[in-house]
């Protein structure tokens, strides 16, 4: 699945969270997180486990 990068962006902008603090809150690595963020696809559970710590839904920032 892919998760949307301008949904993704707001979610970390709105918890002020770098990379490098979710990458360490979610226990997956930097690399991971960079590639999401850069429009990769990933796992639905390393979506959920990046939702839970932004504390949003994983159908609030994914594509649709």
């Amino acid at each position: 699945m892919r998760i949307d990068r301008i949904k993704f962006a707001h979610a970390m902008v709105d918890k002020d969270m770098s990379v490098s603090v979710l990458a360490e809150l979610t226990g997956l690595s930097r690399g991971t997180i960079s590639g999401i963020k850069c429009g990769k696809s990933c796992l639905y559970e390393t979506a959920e486990k990046i939702a839970e710590v932004l504390g949003v839904e994983v159908k609030d920032i994914r594509e649709k």
